[in-house]
């Protein structure tokens, strides 16, 4: 049995692109004692990735060359000598860009299709969902009539963020790219305004839709677009930085406002890692499920076939081309035959 993979060529010094990778077919080790085989359904794609290509000092290491690219992926078991998962089992874990993956089991979670479809494992109910879920209640404490602002509203992160703050009973404006998008975010997701970061009039425009400030920003973008909001910033504000994706293909960071509003109007700035708050996952499946299943939790998948494809995918994450959470649906599901 042969495997195929994406292993990491090169290091991009500004943009990354499908050159920095390769896909290479080894063989599928033997099963010892206490191993899980299994095979890869879906593969998440997350700006995180980008930080990974690289060599510099950041909060996790780089992938070294030649190895396979990390990613979260929901997989199903095929042989087991594990008695924690039998044959047919749906799991997710961090199995990477691979067709299958052969380890102790240690980092698996099984999963539940009857609870909610697979796919969410690795979006709502994955990584994104989570990260949304700690960023704005744990950091960014929103109230009942306060301001909240979410970049990249669109996106895995932002969209759940901005539906959670409605469900806190604040006032929510996203900022978005192509019309479309903004259109989703007020008229599907039901987020209270949408400002273009196209537009020549950020900041103006901003101001219009947030006449009272913004009490809480949560940051997924980075540039002008946080400096756009960071002037709208109420006293004693809060900024959860979950990602910069402007500044990943930037070998040269711009500038960006000066400290001393940070000291005027005592605004609290975080950045944070969702895999620090692994003690929060019970709390934020138990909460998100029940509000999918309610139906006032939404979520868009953007789904691309085949693993060959994956890295002309992830370059879409970072030029606004994708529209909801990236998945690569590396082999069938064979959970959506028996979809309603």
């Amino acid at each position: 049995m042969t495997n195929q993979q994406i292993v990491l060529k090169s290091r991009p010094v500004t943009h990354a692109s499908e050159d920095n990778f390769a896909l290479r077919t080894v063989p599928v080790p033997p099963l010892g004692d206490g191993d899980v085989l299994r095979r890869t359904i879906y593969l998440s794609l997350d700006p995180y990735m980008r930080g990974r290509m690289g060599s510099a000092k950041s909060y996790a290491a780089g992938v070294p060359l030649d190895h396979v690219m990390i990613g979260g992926t929901v997989s199903q078991v095929i042989e087991s000598t594990n008695p924690a998962f039998a044959p047919g089992d749906f799991v997710t874990g961090y199995d990477g860009w691979q067709e299958c993956h052969v380890s102790k089991g240690h980092d698996l979670r099984r999963l539940d299709p009857a609870v909610a479809p697979i796919s969410t494992a690795i979006g709502v109910l994955g990584m994104p969902g989570m990260t949304a879920y700690v960023g704005l209640f744990d950091l960014g404490q929103p109230k009942a009539g306060e301001t909240v602002v979410v970049s990249a509203a669109s996106g895995a992160v932002g969209a759940i963020v901005g539906q959670l703050a409605k469900l806190t009973g604040c006032r929510v404006v996203g900022i978005a790219g192509a019309k479309e998008k903004c259109d989703y975010v007020v008229q599907e997701l039901g987020f209270d305004a949408c400002v273009s970061h196209y537009s020549d009039t950020l900041r103006d425009a901003l101001a219009a839709t947030c006449p009272e400030g913004v009490d809480v920003y949560f940051e997924n973008v980075g540039g002008k677009v946080f400096e756009a909001v960071f002037g709208l910033m109420n006293v004693h504000g809060r900024i959860p930085v979950c990602g910069t994706i402007s500044e990943y293909n930037d070998p040269t960071p711009t500038s960006g406002p000066t400290l001393r509003a940070l000291l005027t109007n005592r605004i609290m700035i975080r950045g944070f890692i969702v895999g620090e708050y692994a003690a929060r996952q019970a709390d934020f499946l138990r909460d998100c499920a029940q509000w999918i299943r309610e139906g006032t939790l939404k979520y868009r998948e953007d789904v691309v076939d085949g693993l060959a494809q994956a890295p002309s995918a992830l370059l879409r994450l970072f030029d606004g081309r994708n529209f909801g959470k990236l998945l690569v649906r590396v082999s069938p599901d064979p959970t959506q035959a028996t979809r309603g």
